[in-house]
């Protein structure tokens, strides 16, 4: 089946030890072949106008932030219904969010729905077992990585492995 949406993202490899199984019981994004990630942007263009010049925009974007090490050092919560945790520093996802949402004014993060884009991994969503889903990969962090890339996934909002990745584009 043709994807129907399109994201901006940066997968944590390093994080997939610790996350991993959590991930596969309490995110759904993980049954649609989503990796460890931290959103940039999403949902971003439709899959059709994925063309040459929205994607060289992109690498440009991509280029104009440096590489750099990331920690994953706390976890955190929204509203006790999303176990995430945060990315030590912050800064260049927001920096990436802003400027893929000047250049590409449809394509706001979340579709606009908040005020304040907060960048984050995911563990889990609205489920009875996220405080000991908490408990179970507190004492795994810190967790560090190295950010080389940005990752275009497109897909279904469903299970079975639909999201792939289309392109990577290397920071500057």
């Amino acid at each position: 089946m043709e994807p129907t949406q399109s994201a901006l993202i940066v997968p944590i490899p390093e994080a997939e030890p610790a996350v991993a199984d959590l991930r596969a019981r309490l995110d759904r994004s993980a049954s649609w072949g989503v990796p460890a990630h931290i959103t940039v942007t999403f949902p971003f263009l439709p899959p059709k106008q994925l063309s040459p010049r929205v994607l060289a925009a992109v690498r440009l974007i991509a280029a104009g932030v440096p590489r750099f090490y990331l920690s994953l050092d706390r976890v955190s919560w929204f509203d006790k219904r999303v176990l995430w945790l945060s990315p030590n520093p912050a800064e260049p996802f927001r920096e990436l969010t802003n400027r893929l949402a000047v250049r590409f004014p449809t394509a706001q993060p979340y579709g606009g729905r908040y005020p304040e884009v907060v960048p984050h991994l995911t563990v889990g969503q609205d489920g009875p077992d996220l405080p000991e889903a908490a408990a179970e990969v507190a004492p795994k962090l810190p967790i560090r990585a190295r950010v080389t890339a940005l990752r275009l996934i497109t897909g279904r909002p469903e299970p079975g492995d639909s999201w792939q990745t289309l392109t990577d584009f290397p920071l500057g």
